[in-house]
Formats: C-alpha cells, structure tokens, sequence
C-alpha cells in the first residue's frame, strides 16, 4: 500500500482524526493554509475527481457530507470556508488520492493561486 491516505484510513500511518465514519475520514493537514485547515478523504482509494468511476460517486457523495459536517462542528459555516479539491499536478495534487481541503478562520482572497 504506497498510498499515504490510504495508510492512514488503514490506521498504519497516525492522524488526528477530527472525524470518522464508515466511508470517510477528516483530519489536519500537516501543512495548513488557513487557521483551520481540514482534509476529508474517502476510505477507499480513488485517485481524483478525474479518474472517478460509476461505484465512486458514492464515495464522492460521503465526502462532501463530511466536508459539511466538520465545517458545521468547526464553527465554519456562519463566517465561511472553501471547499478545494486539486485534480492532477497542473491543479496542485500533490497526493493521488481524492481528497478535500476544508480551510476556514480567516478571509480567502481571490484569485486563490
């Protein structure tokens, strides 16, 4: 398993995880952007938006529930936050496994980079 998300939905790999259920898992990204800067993934691997199947929009549908869910629960909803979802190296995925960045607490800027 090469996939660092998929070795930490595994447990193999340490994460503080904000949230979890059966499909998904939310957590800090080691990088953060913004005060708070969540990644919220699907349990099981799928590469991008780009590459997502028929029985992945399930998976899709799970994420963006979390998405919703961990921003509620962050106290994100009533200011804002963004929602970005990088496809392929030109948009900035630097991780081949699907996954949101959730970033609040402070005013984003347009264009974003």
């Amino acid at each position: 398993m090469d996939c660092i998300f998929c070795q930490i939905a595994a447990g193999a790999l340490p994460a503080d995880r904000v949230y979890e259920d059966d499909d998904t898992l939310a957590f800090p990204d080691l990088r953060p952007r913004a005060p708070q800067h969540l990644l919220v993934i699907p349990k099981r691997h799928v590469e991008s938006l780009a590459s997502t199947q028929d029985d992945d929009w399930a998976a899709v549908a799970a994420c963006l529930r979390t998405v919703q869910r961990v921003a509620r629960d962050r106290g994100l909803e009533e200011g804002g936050y963004r929602v970005v979802a990088n496809i392929g190296s030109d948009g900035g995925q630097t991780v081949n496994h699907l996954h949101w960045h959730v970033l609040g607490g402070r005013l984003m800027t347009w264009p974003p980079g």
